[in-house]
């Protein structure tokens, strides 16, 4: 996309950053993420608390007694005071904010003339559950143990990096053919 580009309103679309200035100023919020709060970053642990929340909320008998999501409604089980929490909340409004501010906020489907409006909101939707859950699963995800994993240098974030994207490699040649 050219620097020329406008959107339908008429405003400018500003080019993507350098992703070497961007894969930078990503680290650095890394770092600073792990002196501030002693964690890294991560997206899923906040789904996990909402869940626990929800389920506490719904059933809280039976939330209690899960072995899983027991330990995180001992406290009430209100999701905002984790700071993943926050820290989701957070990227969502700067992706809003960024995606404004550089003329490229707009609503559309990806994919859905090649492959159909109902079928491509229903792999999108089962791939998200199904790479939720392999987080869970794994204990992180791409940001959990992607980048918070890696540069700690945990094994299981290179093992987890090395079969997300296998997966994701083989699930695209099923899905479009060989």
């Amino acid at each position: 996309m050219s620097v020329s580009a406008t959107t339908a309103a008429g405003r400018p679309v500003r080019p993507f950053w350098n992703p070497l200035l961007a894969g930078t100023v990503l680290g650095l919020v890394l770092l600073l993420t792990f002196v501030w709060t002693g964690h890294g970053l991560g997206a899923t642990g906040a789904s996990t608390r909402l869940t626990a929340w929800l389920g506490h909320e719904i059933a809280p008998a039976a939330t209690q007694a899960n072995e899983y999501l027991g330990a995180m409604v001992e406290d009430g089980a209100n999701p905002l005071p984790s700071w993943i929490s926050w820290q989701v909340i957070g990227v969502a409004m700067g992706a809003l904010v960024a995606a404004f501010m550089g003329g490229r906020l707009r609503v559309q489907l990806d994919g859905a003339k090649s492959v159909g409006t109902g079928k491509r909101i229903a792999t999108a939707l089962i791939g998200g559950l199904l790479s939720g859950f392999g987080a869970r699963v794994a204990a992180g995800c791409t940001s959990g143990l992607g980048l918070s994993g890696a540069a700690t240098l945990g094994i299981a974030a290179f093992v987890f990096l090395a079969t997300f994207f296998a997966s994701g490699l083989m699930v695209h040649r099923i899905i479009k053919g060989l």
